[in-house]
């Protein structure tokens, strides 16, 4: 059987694709730690913005596959170093021959899996972020109010750090907070008539009002921020409601939100593409090493000649080969029928 894109290899070309080996090694393992740092800082601000984000949305999915397949970058990139700087000694080689052969197997089936796995969900999972904003959002703005309801009791404070942090306001905008009640039950006055009024005028029975939380006013604002009545135009002379830039944050915590997971998973996807090349080239490299040395007893500065290759045969030849020795080579051999004797022949007596 021929092998698969064999290569012949010198002495000088053996040594330099070991010293190769060893610099693109260990660049694996810086691309495969960078990679790490951003596949947990994408989780670690998922743990602070899961609550906007709908429990039917698996995007943290991306970030813990990435974990796991830079973590074997990692380790392939620490263990390709080792090996090629112990393939230029033939006193420290040895002990490698064996280990070479299954690190392979695992960076290349294992490690390659779930880069390719990662990189896919780097592509398919944030274009469902928008929904899971849309009703993590919704719902968070809903429970706004519910500081004393049990499971609920962080939504106020979790809403206001969300707005202070990322200079948003609302779900869409600020106007958002019209139509939901974030005002607190326990602060309502029962026996004020405007809050019986509003909350009859309600067909939810919610008191409703035309204000927005202390957490949307911007500190860039030339004046007192203003929070209430802001729907009317005579309750605040000064105030240019066709410029609530200077007092409110204009956008959106959804679109604030987006374009930031979206920015994150993006660079992502590109360090799992560079690790998933980088880590591709050493493996690729790894194996025309080892069977060039097996080729030469382990000793790289043999003098001569060696082959190496990816495969020892073709994936048609390995197939009928595993086909012949599981099947047809151990199958049993009909047994021979013996010969038939022939006739005596009858003698012819003599006249």
């Amino acid at each position: 059987m021929a092998p698969v894109l064999p290569l012949v290899l010198p002495l000088q070309p053996r040594i330099r694709l070991a010293q190769g080996l060893w610099l693109l090694s260990w660049l694996l393992a810086l691309v495969g730690g960078l990679t790490l740092l951003c596949s947990g800082h994408l989780l670690v601000q998922l743990g602070h913005l899961g609550t906007f984000l709908a429990p039917s949305c698996r995007f943290s999915a991306l970030p813990q596959t990435a974990l796991a397949a830079s973590a074997v970058a990692v380790g392939t990139g620490l263990g390709g170093a080792g090996a090629s700087r112990a393939s230029l000694d033939a006193a420290r080689y040895p002990p490698w021959r064996g280990v070479l052969g299954p690190m392979l197997v695992a960076g290349t089936v294992g490690g390659g899996g779930l880069l390719v796995l990662a990189m896919g969900l780097a592509l398919v999972l944030p274009g469902g972020l928008d929904e899971g904003l849309e009703k993590g959002l919704a719902t968070a703005l809903a429970h706004y109010k519910d500081t004393e309801v049990p499971g609920h009791c962080n939504a106020k404070r979790l809403v206001d750090e969300l707005q202070l942090r990322h200079h948003c306001c609302g779900r869409h905008g600020y106007k958002d907070w019209f139509g939901i009640q974030w005002v607190s039950s326990r602060y309502l006055d029962p026996s004020d008539q405007d809050v019986v009024d509003r909350i009859q005028s309600n067909v939810e029975g919610l008191y409703l009002t035309d204000g927005v939380p202390f957490s949307c006013c911007s500190p860039h604002s030339p004046r007192p921020c203003l929070q209430n009545q802001l729907s009317d135009p005579y309750a605040h002379p000064l105030f240019d409601p066709r410029q609530p830039n200077q007092n409110l944050w204009t956008r959106g915590c959804h679109t604030v939100l987006l374009e930031h997971l979206q920015d994150l998973a993006s660079t992502l996807g590109s360090m799992l593409a560079a690790t998933f090349l980088l880590q591709a080239l050493v493996l690729v490299g790894l194996r025309y090493l080892q069977t060039a040395l097996e080729g030469l007893g382990g000793v790289i500065d043999a003098e001569g000649e060696t082959q190496g290759y990816l495969f020892p045969g073709g994936l048609k030849d390995m197939l009928k080969a595993a086909w012949l020795q599981g099947g047809v080579a151990h199958r049993p051999a009909p047994e021979e029928a013996p010969p038939e004797e022939a006739p005596p022949k009858e003698e012819i007596s003599e006249a």
